[in-house]
């Protein structure tokens, strides 16, 4: 009879042997991308940007589910819950890093019941305001806003939503104080920003850009370490006084937790030739936001260090969930 060494030695290498032949052999059937929220948004957006080229690479099919609620907590707790065989991942942004903090009591563990694949791509925000507001500048911006505490009103795309913590870090770094409007959705915040209802809103450049070359808001200042493409005229909060302010955010694809790591860094693998080729970069850049394409060492690192970031913001600031 195999000594007990002998017998835990065997079974590791079994493992370890299933779990490559696993990697090798997937994809078996379709893959299925779960995307928490709405269709048309930035998380559908990338979703689709690296499931589609990741289908024709593989030749299977990628179907993609929207399941939205629950601030993508449905959706995500979908993936958790899924087999851990490479046949279900998810596309998550940076209000799931948020998630973490407004919400105590979630049905999954960030880093047990979900693996981190890769970090597909960031985008930073623009800070915009309505054409009536009286600075034109970030400096300008701060100077106001300090000189007239609580009466600015901001808007965003929803209480946890990137738009709305990064003001609420602004806020913090610069020991100023505004008054959050929550909308549903990034359109009837613009709205009302282009109306007057609200002086100033963070978004994606790819969203508001457009508005902004039509003439019906104004760009103060983009969240960005350089300058983006798309948005090339507008300086950055760095370049207006505000050293290290960089926000925004960014999409992840996750895997259920216990998926083994050669699958793991095979569908990484994938990814990262998705993200870094020409045809990728040519279709995001210019809407403003960056492919990136790392490991799922780096991706996990990278989502440990949004949850303590934002964790940070939203106990500081009093943040609860709506």
């Amino acid at each position: 009879m195999p000594h007990p060494v002998m017998r835990g030695a065997l079974a590791a290498l079994l493992a370890a042997g299933s779990a490559l032949a696993m990697a090798q052999s997937w994809p078996s059937k379709p893959i299925r991308m779960v995307i928490p929220y709405t269709p048309g948004g930035y998380t559908d957006t990338m979703a689709r940007g690296v499931g589609e080229p990741l289908a024709r690479a593989l030749g299977v099919a990628v179907v993609f589910e929207n399941k939205p609620g629950a601030n993508s907590i449905l959706g995500v707790d979908m993936v958790a819950k899924a087999a851990p065989d490479g046949h279900t991942l998810g596309t998550v942004i940076a209000a799931h890093s948020a998630n973490a903090t407004l919400y105590p009591k979630l049905p999954f563990d960030y880093f047990k019941d979900l693996t981190a694949v890769s970090l597909t791509s960031v985008a930073p925000l623009i800070l915009v305001a309505n054409n009536d507001f009286p600075a034109k500048s970030v400096g300008e911006f701060i100077a106001y806003a300090r000189a007239n505490p609580g009466k600015i009103n901001y808007g965003s795309s929803g209480n946890g939503a990137a738009a709305h913590l990064t003001m609420e870090y602004l806020m913090n770094l610069t020991g100023t104080k505004m008054q959050h409007v929550p909308y549903k959705g990034t359109a009837p915040a613009l709205t009302d920003l282009i109306g007057g209802q609200i002086g100033v809103m963070f978004d994606t450049t790819a969203l508001m850009m457009p508005h902004v070359k039509a003439g019906k808001i104004r760009a103060l200042g983009t969240s960005s370490e350089k300058r983006v493409a798309g948005a090339g005229e507008v300086p950055t909060f760095i370049e207006g006084g505000m050293p290290g302010f960089v926000s925004g955010t960014w999409s992840m694809v996750l895997a259920p937790g216990g998926t083994p790591p050669d699958l793991v860094n095979r569908i990484s693998s994938e990814i990262a030739k998705i993200t870094r080729s020409a045809a990728f970069r040519e279709r995001f850049e210019p809407q403003g936001i960056i492919p990136v394409g790392n490991t799922p060492e780096e991706a996990s690192a990278f989502l440990r260090g949004e949850v303590a970031k934002w964790g940070k913001v939203i106990k500081d600031a009093g943040v609860k969930a709506e």
